[in-house]
């Protein structure tokens, strides 16, 4: 029976003041369970700040700081599950699992419970982090990309972490002489050029050929720096699937409904304005890509933002390729 274990912190790397990678150690005297790269694994810390439900007036339910008597924050544990994006012969090597996480805002920019509490975390100091000795989950390749030819993964944000699991994955295997003759193309987007974890490996394993890998960076927010990159482009994720499928932007898209439908044209114009075009890395072309976006043998596997996941469902269904999402289940003990 799978049991809650102490877990220790090794490595706390800050991408960005929301953004960070971090490697956990097992238990003392225990290893983890063997896994396949896409599956997730639930954590838990025990001095989370808590939240309470409170339903507003406008009858709508509302997640407020939960403060004590003195006004501060009550404390308590939280768990959620978290995809794991080390690679398992990583893991094998190492004995330690790597995590890729966000801190999340809610109401009024305060802060996720429980990812408040990893961005406190300290290797060597407050450095322990409760885990289930149970993986789980099946975004894997072997169920959700089993037949296809061309495998597209598309990760936004912390997102990206099953993808990143499975390239290293991919590229340790064909090493060893195991490839598998599918196209790989990965769609890796994120605000910043900062914020693209493992940048530098995927550009590896592309570069190495050991396995057929089209990469495929982009940032929301460029800089003068980024917009001299050639291997990095510019836009959104599901606005550069569009771009190469020849069909408008999203925010476009919700403009002419907007306006057909006498809706806020307004507010939906205003989006348009913000959105960064979509440009594809100087060292890519569209020609060289769309080979790898075929009808009918294209899975599209995606993680990350749901707003983003639902764009590139409607997309995957207008070009025919088949559509598979990351969904999490919180797997625990049966007594905690």
């Amino acid at each position: 029976m799978a049991e809650w274990r102490a877990g220790t912190v090794v490595s706390f790397d800050r991408l960005s003041p929301v953004l960070a990678l971090f490697r956990l150690r097992p238990e003392a005297g225990r290893s983890f369970p063997e896994y396949k790269a896409g599956q997730y694994i639930a954590l838990r810390r025990q001095d989370c700040k808590l939240t309470k439900r409170v339903v507003g007036p406008d009858n709508k339910p509302h997640y407020l700081p939960d403060l004590d008597e003195q006004g501060q924050p009550r404390l308590g544990a939280v768990a959620h599950s978290y995809s794991i994006s080390s690679a398992p012969f990583e893991t094998l090597a190492s004995g330690e699992l790597e995590f890729y996480v966000v801190l999340e805002k809610g109401e009024n920019e305060y802060p996720g419970r429980l990812t408040e509490s990893f961005f406190r975390l300290e290797p060597g100091g407050d450095d322990k982090i409760s885990y289930v000795e149970r993986i789980a989950g099946d975004f894997t390749l072997e169920k959700r990309a089993a037949g296809s030819r061309n495998v597209v993964m598309v990760g936004t944000g912390t997102g990206l972490a099953p993808f990143a699991a499975m390239v290293k994955q991919l590229d340790h295997q064909a090493a060893a002489g195991r490839a598998d003759g599918v196209r790989y193309t990965l769609f890796h987007a994120n605000r910043t050029f900062e914020e693209l974890a493992h940048h530098q490996e995927f550009l590896a394993v592309e570069q190495a050929a050991r396995i057929d890998f089209a990469y495929v960076a982009s940032v929301s927010r460029p800089t003068d720096r980024d917009r001299q990159d050639a291997r990095l482009g510019q836009g959104r994720a599901n606005n550069l699937l569009r771009h190469l499928l020849g069909l408008p932007l999203r925010e476009e898209e919700e403009l002419d409904e907007a306006q057909a439908a006498g809706g806020d044209a307004a507010a939906a114009r205003k989006a348009l304005e913000r959105t960064t075009p979509p440009t594809l890395p100087a060292a890519t072309s569209i020609e060289a890509l769309r080979p790898r976006l075929e009808p009918g043998t294209t899975v599209v596997l995606t993680c990350g933002n749901p707003s983003s996941m639902e764009d590139i469902k409607r997309l995957a269904e207008r070009a025919a390729f088949r559509f598979e999402k990351e969904d999490w289940k919180l797997v625990l003990p049966s007594r905690t």
